[in-house]
C-alpha cells in the first residue's frame, strides 16, 4: 500500500507500479508512448485558474493546498478509486514540474494518504 511521486522526465521503472499522470497538460517534449503511464487523470489536476494563481510560488503553498483540496472534493469518486488502487499495490503519481516539493502531485498525495489512513 504505497503512493510514490516521480517526475515525468525521470525514466519509468517496473517498481513504479501503476503510473498516473496527474497534470492537466501533457509534459513538454515527451512523446506519449515514452511516458508509459497507465492513466492520465486530468480531472484530478488543479483547475487552470488555480494553477495560474499558484504559479509555483512556494509562499502560496499552504493556500494552494487548501484551495486544491476544495477542488478535489468535487472528484471524491475518482479519489476513492485511487485509494483502492493504492491499497491493491504500488501507485506512482507522475508530474512534470521541476519543483518536486511544491506541486499538485505532492498535494494530491497528501489527500490520498489521509484517505488511506481512514
Amino acid at each position: 500500500m504505497s503512493i510514490n511521486l516521480k517526475r515525468a522526465y525521470d525514466a519509468p521503472a517496473t517498481s513504479d507500479g501503476y503510473r498516473i499522470l496527474v497534470d492537466r497538460i501533457w509534459p513538454r517534449g515527451i512523446v506519449k508512448g515514452e511516458l508509459q503511464v497507465d492513466a492520465w487523470l486530468k480531472d484530478l489536476a488543479p483547475s487552470a485558474g488555480l494553477r495560474k494563481w499558484f504559479g509555483h510560488d512556494p509562499t502560496k503553498w499552504d493556500a494552494f493546498k487548501e484551495r486544491y483540496a476544495r477542488e478535489l472534493e468535487q472528484h471524491s469518486d475518482a479519489l476513492e478509486q485511487l485509494v483502492a488502487r493504492a491499497k491493491a499495490g504500488r501507485v506512482t503519481l507522475v508530474f512534470a514540474t521541476k519543483d518536486t516539493e511544491h506541486n499538485n502531485a505532492v498535494a494530491l498525495k497528501e489527500q490520498l494518504d489521509r484517505r488511506l489512513m481512514r
